[in-house]
């Protein structure tokens, strides 16, 4: 006789929104932050060296996503100019450079 599985929607609901879920996104945000942060690049001659590369910041909650009811963990760059680094600004000395794009594709195969 086959095994019957029935899915509750209550309880896959509250595994989402669990504590150790909501760790464990922030630990694979922590893995890629570290990637961002390794490979972001400096501007020795730029008027603030570093600045970019200190900006990586981290933060979860148990109600993200599209229907607010799951653990995500969010990885942003705060400088102000941290977009035109991963998008470029559209001329050929400003290429983008895909640096979040890049840690995230790494650090998803070294969960």
């Amino acid at each position: 006789m086959a095994a019957r599985f029935r899915i509750k929607r209550k309880g896959v609901g509250e595994m989402l929104r669990m504590p150790g879920m909501q760790a464990e996104m922030l630990r694979r945000a922590e893995v890629i932050k570290g990637i961002a942060v390794a490979t972001s690049p400096v501007d020795e001659g730029g008027p603030h060296p570093g600045h970019y590369k200190d900006s990586w910041e981290t933060d979860s909650t148990a109600r993200g996503g599209r229907r607010r009811d799951r653990a995500v963990a969010y990885l942003r760059n705060t400088s102000t100019y941290g977009r035109w680094v991963e998008y470029g600004n559209g001329t050929p000395s400003g290429p983008a450079q895909h640096i979040l794009l890049n840690a995230a594709e790494i650090g998803g195969r070294n969960r």
